[in-house]
Order: structure tokens, then sequence, then C-alpha cells
């Protein structure tokens, strides 16, 4: 079981920008990609970002894309989300989740193991 954890959440203006962390321990070669998932309040969880830990393949909702960036450190088994151009409408938990064995996409059915959550505010 992939144990995953969350950091770098916080409170910011519209505008600015966070860095989340996921850091992944346990993780076995089957489990081809970690994503980042986000649930607002009165909301379902929706897809964030995923990234292909092999060939750093990376997949964006159009929501974010050009302005959330996600990438992988293999090293030290981390996958980053740096949010720049951060909205309101941005505010979520949001959460680092590892595909099931095999899977690769953004549906979150392929996603089996999830982190705590962290939480980002975004102030206008």
């Amino acid at each position: 079981q992939v144990q995953l954890v969350e950091s770098g959440g916080g409170l910011v203006q519209a505008g600015g920008s966070l860095r989340l962390s996921c850091a992944a321990s346990g993780r076995t070669f089957s489990s081809l990609v970690t994503g980042w998932f986000r649930q607002a309040p009165g909301k379902e969880r929706e897809f964030v970002a995923a990234i292909v830990w092999s060939s750093g393949t990376t997949y964006y909702a159009d929501t974010v894309k050009g302005r959330f960036t996600i990438s992988r450190d293999n090293a030290k088994n981390t996958v980053y989300l740096q949010m720049n151009n951060l909205k309101p409408e941005d505010t979520a938990v949001y959460y680092c989740a590892a595909g099931n064995a095999w899977y690769i996409g953004t549906d979150i059915k392929g996603f089996g193991s999830w982190g705590q959550g962290t939480q980002v505010t975004v102030s206008s």
C-alpha cells in the first residue's frame, strides 16, 4: 500500500502562488502515475493534474492548464504541484493520489491510495 503525505497548502491572495508536495513511500514499480485532485465544499472531488513516473508525461484539467505545473523527483519519490496565478475558485482541499497497478489516466476510479489532503484557500 502506497503511503502519501501532502504538504504546502495555505492561505494566499488571488494572483499568488503555492507549491504542494506529495511524498510517496511504499510505491511499487506497478504504480505508474500519481495525481492531484481537489474537493471544494459541497462539490465532488475533481481531477487537477497527473504525472507518469517513468516518462514524465503530464495531464491537466482544462481549468488549471497554463497556471499549474506538476513535476516529480524520482530520487525522492516526491510529486510537486506548482500553482501560479491562483484564483478564489481554486480554493479546496487538495489530495495526492497514487494510481492503481498499471493504471495510467485521469479517472478518479483509477486511483486507489490517497493522502490526507492539504487545504488551499485563495482570497479575493
